[in-house]
């Protein structure tokens, strides 16, 4: 007999593990940007190669995004989600062996893994808890962006202060797989059998999907925000290096942009959820984003820090208004899905190419200046998209006659 009881027990263990998957979607990749130096030198290969470890997992996620939705559909969300985190183990033991094929292959893995996770946990956040779509993304974004800060500003201290080399550094990360892989067992059991979930709500039309000019906004707007985050991550310990910080220094600082960052992480979709549209909250967060991109120009230590801050909080809010639109620009768990396989494959296909075009850059001109250029360009577009994948309106999944 199902009593309140159980029932709360049952959704203290989802929000745990949703948590807990949450924590592993970002660490296999935020915490390679510090260690870039000293994996280049060990496998003697050039920044765009070594940015190319950063672009594999994006490569996966634009590949494995629009199969996710279909995984769900075949054996429930929650099974698609356990066997994500299985190969992102896989992934990240195999990445550690410091072997350059085991690097790229275990990166491909990684990327797979968390792929999964990133497509189903909007739509498991929209079916399961319908009334509170804002409040939960707020739970899962802001318990992915702290681990992505500790993973960015561990990587140095664990690699040279505890001697462990830049192999083993990347390997702990895996023993927050394994605790994310046990406390999700639990919802093995629990799930809803998938016929029955798309039986409860209407047939979607893909075709419609890719034809709504909407849900291309939200596309390219989780495109291009992505494009700037995997870009920072990768490259701006560097940048700050070039501008005169020392590793460590460099280290900590891509780590306090992204804990700087957590406050609007977790307030920007509780606010999007609440207001009539998200068009004002993309405007401020792309001008915040605009001056402090301004800021890595300068060799100040002072504007250095300001920019860090600036570029933390406006990418804080960016991920976590991407992920709000998912759930708040369509009308059921199908349907976010969906559009999320949609914007997270052309989107991440999109930022791919930003890692490693900056290595590139650099490598063939030797200054950064360039690629913040291009980062200036991509927020001025992001400010015009947003206004429009901001607006008050579902996608269409309707059916042509």
């Amino acid at each position: 007999m199902t009593t309140p009881q159980t029932i709360t027990g049952k959704k203290v263990l989802l929000v745990l593990g949703i948590i807990f998957v949450a924590f592993n979607l970002r660490p296999a990749i935020t915490s390679v940007g510090p260690l870039i130096g000293l994996i280049r030198e060990d496998l003697g290969i050039s920044n765009g190669v070594a940015g190319f470890i950063t672009t594999l997992p994006l490569i996966a996620f634009a590949l494995l995004s629009l199969l996710a939705p279909g995984f769900a559909r075949r054996w429930g969300s929650e099974r698609a989600v356990f066997l994500g985190l299985l190969i992102l183990i896989i992934g990240i033991t195999a990445r550690s062996t410091g072997a350059i094929t085991g690097v790229f292959l275990g990166t491909a893995l990684a990327g797979i893994g968390i792929a999964v996770g990133n497509v189903l946990l909007p739509g498991i956040v929209k079916q399961k808890f319908p009334g509170k779509v804002g409040l939960m993304t707020s739970v899962y974004t802001t318990s992915m962006s702290i681990f992505a800060a500790l993973a960015s500003g561990l990587s140095i201290p664990l690699a040279q202060r505890l001697h462990w080399g830049w192999k083993n550094s990347l390997a702990f990360w895996a023993f927050f797989t394994v605790l994310a892989i046990l406390i999700w067992i639990p919802q093995l059991r629990n799930q809803n059998k998938p016929a029955s979930i798309q039986a409860s709500q209407p047939e979607a039309d893909t075709g419609a999907l890719w034809r709504s000019p909407l849900a291309w906004q939200v596309t390219l707007f989780m495109g291009l925000q992505s494009f700037l985050f995997y870009c920072t991550v990768a490259w701006l310990p560097e940048i700050l290096q070039n501008r005169g910080m020392n590793e460590g220094e460099a280290g900590w600082m891509l780590s306090i942009m992204q804990l700087i960052g957590l406050p609007v992480t977790f307030l920007t979709p509780v606010l999007a959820d609440r207001l009539a549209n998200q068009k004002g909250i993309a405007v401020l967060i792309g001008v915040i984003q605009f001056l402090g991109t301004l800021g890595l120009f300068f060799h100040s230590f002072a504007i250095l820090v300001a920019s860090v801050v600036m570029i933390g909080i406006s990418l804080g809010g960016y991920i976590s208004l991407a992920l709000s639109l998912l759930g708040l620009r369509t009308r059921n768990a199908i349907q976010a899905a969906r559009l999320s396989g949609m914007a997270q494959s052309v989107g991440y296909a999109f930022a791919a190419v930003g890692p490693s075009l900056m290595g590139f850059l650099f490598d063939h001109l030797h200054t950064w200046i360039p690629s913040l250029v291009i980062w200036l360009i991509i927020t001025i577009c992001l400010i015009f998209i947003g206004i429009g994948a901001g607006r008050d309106e579902y996608v269409s999944f309707e059916k042509k006659a």
